[in-house]
């Protein structure tokens, strides 16, 4: 197995590895390359810092691929530690570790870094273990800690509603009902709307409206940056059915909406926002119950809370997924 390097954005799409992230089961929308190349386009500092590794077996075939930047002598998983949960490579199965003792070979190889930091590496797959074990092979120092916002809760799924609200501790079960009741007796009915892309951008209008009015760093997140990145990945992967945008209405006012990816079985429920003024009410809880709800529908077999390990997450039956970085150095 050899590794071919390429610093041409054009690659994202001439080599496109979506194939390699549906095989592999480490991966994930954050893995894709339309993702990765969007991410690049709003947040990659400057050309040269890209560098994009593909793995090729013996008869030339692309069997793996991964996405870096280079930030002065530090080489970093392309995604950033702001908006992207999992990094890391991809291959096909079988392939992960020759492909992972051929790209530190390749890697040291080269003289444009001294250090890498590899974060967003889920605990429970391989490319934690070997990424690691084949880094120490090589000669390299190899510190493994907690990545920043290390845990990500996760959820499995039921093939039913019905069946998840069952498989709940009683107490899950019943707080989950209750916030229902109690949001439909203060207010009436409340509805469930998706954005289509006829609705897509006021949705994200309100979104960001609702962004901007949270407390903390909450409410700063949503700059004018990152309100482009969000409205970019909304015209991207809306019409494929990847992007959702959720609102629960309230007496006619969108009172909470979550953005989420449905991808390769999985639904990760990505960001959130709600109403201040109606936070005793827990709008947002209500959500998040529905779009469980919705996933179970869309036939997921994974719910992803992502990172950041809040103790609302738990309250829907999720476990905690550890999520860890690799600091390498040469």
């Amino acid at each position: 197995m050899r590794i071919a390097f390429s610093e041409d954005p054009q690659d994202f799409h001439a080599r496109d590895w979506s194939a390699l992230v549906d095989a592999d089961p480490s991966g994930t929308f954050f893995h894709t390359p339309d993702y990765l190349k969007l991410y690049w386009e709003e947040f990659g500092e400057r050309p040269e810092h890209l560098l994009l590794a593909f793995a090729e077996d013996d008869h030339g075939a692309q069997v793996g691929a991964v996405a870096f930047e280079r930030i002065g002598t530090t080489l970093r998983f392309l995604g950033g530690t702001e908006v992207t949960d999992y990094m890391g490579p991809v291959a096909i199965p079988g392939a992960q570790g020759a492909m992972a003792r051929a790209l530190w070979a390749g890697l040291t190889d080269r003289d444009d870094w001294t250090d890498a930091d590899l974060r967003g590496l889920a605990e429970d797959r391989a490319w934690l273990g070997l990424l690691h074990e084949t880094a120490t092979e090589r000669g390299l120092n190899v510190e493994e800690t907690e990545d920043q916002n290390g845990v990500a809760p996760f959820l499995a799924l039921a093939g039913t509603w019905d069946a998840y609200l069952e498989g709940l501790p009683a107490k899950l079960r019943h707080e989950i009902k209750r916030k229902a009741r109690k949001l439909e007796a203060e207010t009436g009915p409340f509805s469930i709307v998706t954005a289509t892309p006829d609705t897509l951008i006021p949705f994200l209008d309100r979104f960001v409206e609702l962004h901007r009015m949270s407390e903390g760093p909450k409410g700063v997140f949503m700059q004018p940056g990152m309100e482009i990145f969000f409205r970019r990945l909304g015209e991207a992967f809306g019409p494929r059915g990847i992007f959702r945008l959720t609102f629960i209405e309230v007496a006619g006012v969108k009172a909470a909406g979550t953005i989420g990816f449905c991808f390769g079985g999985t639904f990760f429920l990505y960001n959130s926002a709600f109403d201040r003024e109606m936070q005793q009410l827990a709008p947002g809880m209500v959500l998040v119950a529905e779009d469980i709800r919705l996933a179970i529908e869309d036939g997921c077999d994974a719910f992803d809370l992502l990172k950041g390990d809040y103790a609302y997450k738990y309250r829907f039956g999720a476990v905690p997924r550890n999520v860890r970085r690799l600091i390498v150095r040469r």
